[in-house]
């Protein structure tokens, strides 16, 4: 099935099929499916699923209580990060702090097609399919099948459906006889480097190759292999940091806890056939290439 109007809905009213998410006074989530005929049940009592059906998103709902306590919920639809932090894992997630950086970055735009390698539990997949829309596809390959059936669980349940602008491949994207030109090839795989050819191949002129990898080692490995390639841009390489704030008043001071390194990124684009890239004038620092201080 294609993203339908009712999975993009931001309607903001809660319908048949609509994902929802209930938070208690205390922050605690609870996530499900509104289904016609059906209730969500907690230790206090009960909320039938068709009385939530045409509330508007931020309403505060009341469980049919059977102990005397009234316990009350704020409802929205999840957010995709909150989806996200709490769906099935099978592997460890792209963090949203990095799924929109790769979307931002590699410049994920409505329409594009994007080849994905290392599909994990799903996450960097549903950021993918939401930024290219129903007129761009994405190409997952995944070399672990257990992988591959979470992150195929995962799209389905927060689609309600899987996408017709989907194709998810088992095996090692080395192995596939890709055919079809793509405009984004992002990779989280244990050696992207030995990917870089391949993305040369089926890259379009102008098209970004991005990889995702947790060590220095990895991202020194991609990056001299980029160089040494010579068929994209000097490669550009960052990590993010998030730091929460505390605010209470006139109390504003950074959170105790912090999402700090999750992996790097790093990317180039490929140029056009034939074109020999600049060659970039830079002073070399010491230590690097084998120049030593004196």
């Amino acid at each position: 099935m294609a993203i339908s109007e009712n999975q993009t809905s931001k309607s903001g009213f809660f319908s048949a099929g609509d994902r929802i998410q209930l938070t208690d006074n205390k922050g605690r989530q609870y996530s499900f499916n509104i289904t016609v005929g059906k209730e969500f049940h907690t230790h206090q009592g009960f909320i039938k699923h068709d009385d939530l059906i045409g509330m508007p998103e931020g309403s505060v709902v009341s469980i049919n209580s059977t102990t005397g306590v009234v316990q009350k919920f704020m409802a929205f639809k999840p957010l995709l990060t909150d989806y996200v932090l709490t769906m099935p894992r099978s592997a460890t997630i792209v963090y949203p702090k990095d799924s929109a950086l790769i979307v931002g970055f590699a410049d994920i735009f409505p329409g594009a097609r994007v080849l994905e390698a290392g599909v994990g539990s799903g996450a960097l997949t549903l950021s993918l399919l939401r930024a290219v829309g129903p007129t761009g596809s994405v190409h997952s390959v995944e070399r672990r099948e257990e992988f591959a059936a979470n992150a195929k669980s995962n799209v389905e349940h927060y689609f309600n459906g899987l996408p017709e602008n989907w194709s998810l491949t088992l095996g090692s994207l080395e192995e596939q006889e890709l055919t079809e030109q793509y405009d984004r090839v992002i990779l989280d795989m244990l050696m992207p480097w030995e990917c870089i050819d391949l993305a040369a191949k089926v890259l379009v002129p102008g098209g970004v190759y991005m990889a995702y990898v947790a060590t220095t080692t990895q991202l020194s490995n991609v990056a001299e292999a980029l160089k040494k390639d010579g068929r994209f841009t000097e490669p550009e390489s960052f990590e993010s940091l998030v730091r929460p704030w505390h605010h209470d008043g006139l109390a504003v001071r950074p959170e105790h806890r912090m999402i700090a390194h999750t992996g790097f990124l790093i990317f180039a684009r490929r140029i056009a056939p034939g074109t020999e890239l600049l060659a970039r004038r830079r002073r070399p620092s010491k230590g690097a290439y084998g120049i030593g201080e004196e």
